[in-house]
């Protein structure tokens, strides 16, 4: 019986890149999970009825609770890691392409690692100790983490900006596949206290490359607009003293909530560096336009005019303006759907799947 496992960076919070993997996992129910740490209470439920098998760091809390301190072990670490099984599909950002096994691998790449190539924006909020400990180990890292790339038998990444940056740094010539949007909206709908419809919403960890502070500042200068925060991380703090009373802080939600923010949000609106753009998906799969930078994945995910607008740079009075020109445009719901509805589940479970078998027959040939 031929075995498809998969592997991941960590398990230890909710974002786009852990729904991937409950969406690979929607291709193969019975693949195991391999990753570095584990921590269920912050990432999403559906993991805990599968077998997700973890490093030895996972035994210390320290790691587990900031994935960034175990930044500079975490090349050895997933070297280290042995995964027996006919095919793997890695889920990476960094980290989990470079472990061994004796099967095919294919990597399916969010981004070439931020901790080694956008290091100012990823690690500014970081210790002292991790951003001196990788900056001392760069060199070895980046040829460790391109030998790993070229370990993969397939390469396949979010986006195209995400495939463009693969090429530059690997050499490797990589397939998109973009990851689906998953939001279920006929679920049940939690309502926020205290919160009108009508508000801007912003979903985004809270981490200083995701821009979260223009987006405050762009609509407290916007006079009665109000905008609702869903998210956190290392930036709340700051943050919270940008706060006005039109702005709330929300923090991590139910999905039940999510989906009431969605549906009862004017817009959405995101000034964050992104290497694929899934919020736009998720809030046209409600109906509701979205205002995003011009860059990186939201150039795939976000149509000008259609199902939202851009602004060119994250700048207060660049968003500001971007959101006055949403309000003023007619928005088709049905056009908004539809286009949320070409990146459906069923989708990336069908091309993943297909990429497997073709993948997994070439071998097969290849022995015959």
């Amino acid at each position: 019986m031929t075995t498809v496992a998969l592997a991941h960076d960590y398990l230890t919070q909710r974002g786009g890149a852990e729904r991937v993997v409950l969406s690979m996992l929607a291709a193969f129910p019975a693949a195991t999970v391999h990753t570095s740490m584990y921590l269920p209470e912050r990432t999403f439920p559906d993991f805990a009825s599968k077998d997700v098998r973890t490093l030895a760091l996972n035994r210390f809390s320290f790691f587990r609770e900031d994935h960034r301190r175990a930044l500079p072990l975490l090349a050895q670490s997933f070297a280290r890691m042995h995964v027996h099984a006919d095919l793997v599909v890695c889920s990476s950002s960094g980290w989990a392409h470079g472990l061994q096994t004796e099967g095919i691998k294919v990597v399916y790449c969010h981004t070439p690692a931020r901790w080694l190539y956008q290091s100012d924006h990823y690690l500014r909020t970081s210790s002292r100790f991790t951003r001196t400990a990788l900056e001392a180990l760069t060199p070895w890292l980046q040829g460790w983490d391109k030998k790993a790339a070229r370990s993969a038998d397939r390469y396949l990444t979010n986006s195209s900006v995400v495939r463009d940056r693969v090429a530059a740094i690997y050499g490797i010539e990589a397939t998109v596949v973009p990851p689906p949007q998953t939001v279920d909206t006929k679920g049940d709908q939690d309502p926020i206290a205290d919160v009108e419809p009508g508000f801007f919403l912003c979903v985004s960890r809270l981490l200083p490359y995701k821009n979260v502070d223009v987006v405050i500042k762009a609509v407290t200068a916007l006079k009665g607009q109000r905008l609702v925060v869903v998210g956190s991380g290392p930036e709340r703090a700051r943050l919270q003293a940008l706060r006005t009373p039109g702005v709330r802080l929300l923090g991590s939600v139910t999905e039940a909530q999510l989906r009431w923010l969605y549906s009862n949000c004017q817009a959405l609106v995101t000034a964050s560096y992104e290497d694929y753009g899934l919020t736009p998906l998720e809030a046209a799969a409600f109906g509701k336009p979205t205002a995003a930078l011009r860059w990186g994945g939201f150039l795939d995910t976000l149509i000008p005019d259609e199902t939202g607008v851009f602004f060119d740079r994250p700048e207060p009075p660049m968003v500001a303006e971007a959101l006055e020109a949403l309000e003023l445009h007619r928005w088709d719901p049905c056009a908004l759907r539809a286009h949320a509805e070409r990146f459906a589940q069923p989708h990336f479970v069908e091309r993943l799947r297909s990429i497997v078998s073709e993948e997994l027959a070439t071998v097969g040939s290849a022995s015959a």
